[in-house]
């Protein structure tokens, strides 16, 4: 899935956050709700706009996991990796969730339907193993859950 670049709207959202201080992830956040990731000519447009390098802007983007040079599914599932959850079966889990989509690690699916990524707490730790579907969180999974995800993203 490609995404078309409008500079003129990119521009917009560049000058609703001129004199802020610390601009560039807001700036960044906006940009990906707008277009759907943070397509690769964006990079070079906001090092040129924001007077910094390409390095610096291409170095946040991928610093940060929440940003993505390509739109996600229409479902985004994001399943924990951190200790709690790798202790309670959290990574044998994801990987029979994965292999069931025909996934890996930050992969969508080819009908566009669902793409999986890593977060690294959600702060469920008491209710390892945890994710979030579209945002709303999910405890306790276990194999019967993994099933009602696969069902919920089929949709």
């Amino acid at each position: 899935m490609s995404v078309q670049w409008d500079e003129a709207a990119a521009s917009e959202i560049v000058r609703r956050h001129e004199g802020r201080e610390g601009r560039l992830l807001p700036i960044l956040h906006d940009i990906q709700a707008s277009f759907g990731c943070v397509p690769e000519p964006a990079i070079p447009f906001l090092a040129q706009a924001m007077n910094v390098t390409r390095a610096e802007v291409h170095g946040v983007v991928s610093f940060y996991h929440d940003f993505r040079d390509r739109p996600a599914g229409r479902h985004v599932l994001k399943i924990c990796r951190a200790e709690a959850c790798q202790s309670m079966d959290g990574e044998g889990l994801a990987r029979r969730l994965l292999d069931r989509l025909g996934l890996e690690w930050g992969g969508t699916t080819p009908d566009g339907t669902v793409t999986v990524e890593a977060i690294y707490c959600l702060g469920l730790c008491a209710s390892a193993p945890a994710a979030m579907l579209d945002g709303e969180p999910m405890a306790r999974l276990n194999e019967g859950s993994i099933g009602e995800i696969v069902r919920e993203v089929s949709r």
